[in-house]
């Protein structure tokens, strides 16, 4: 069990932190935070910057935390948050990733949130340095400030009739 706590950790975390890296510092040929910022803002996030940064530095922080065992589930709450986000977005488009859908938000979505109520195993800094954080009482917290966190998001956001007039000013 601890063996594959370990292998699920390593590519979900892996990857979400590559994966974030692109859109932060725009690794890999990303398109790095300024881009970011853009793609945000005309998907109607309001302050564009300020979800840009939550959301990346969820995926690469979360990431590097899952990869590590580090703070559990502390990486899995952050990588939920920007997947719910993800989910949202891509919503619309249905499920199917090839179509712009939210497959592989949801599924990295499921992993990190299975992954917070599992623990990190004990392959882990986590169990290395012997540290824990209250069970079940911070996964749940976590994910309830997640939920709260995207649907403020989603909140802040104006959809794109809202956005023409303004686009027509400049």
């Amino acid at each position: 069990m601890d063996l594959a706590l370990f292998l699920l950790r390593l590519v979900v975390g892996l990857y979400l932190f590559e994966h974030g890296a692109e859109k932060l510092f725009g690794w890999s040929a990303g398109p790095g935070l300024k881009k970011t910022i853009g793609t945000m803002g005309s998907l109607g996030f309001r302050p564009a910057r300020l979800w840009a940064v939550l959301g990346t530095v969820s995926e690469v922080g979360g990431g590097l935390l899952l990869v590590l065992g580090l703070f559990a589930p502390l990486g899995a709450v952050a990588i939920a948050a920007a997947m719910l986000v993800a989910v949202g977005i891509h919503w619309t488009k249905g499920p199917m990733a090839a179509k712009g859908g939210y497959e592989l938000a949801l599924t990295n979505l499921a992993a990190a949130v299975a992954l917070g109520f599992v623990g990190t195993g004990a392959y882990s800094l986590d169990a290395l340095l012997g540290f824990a954080l209250p069970e079940p009482l911070s996964i749940g917290v976590g994910l309830l400030v997640a939920v709260v966190g995207a649907s403020v998001a989603f909140a802040s956001r104006r959809t794109v009739a809202q956005l023409a007039p303004a686009a027509q000013t400049h």
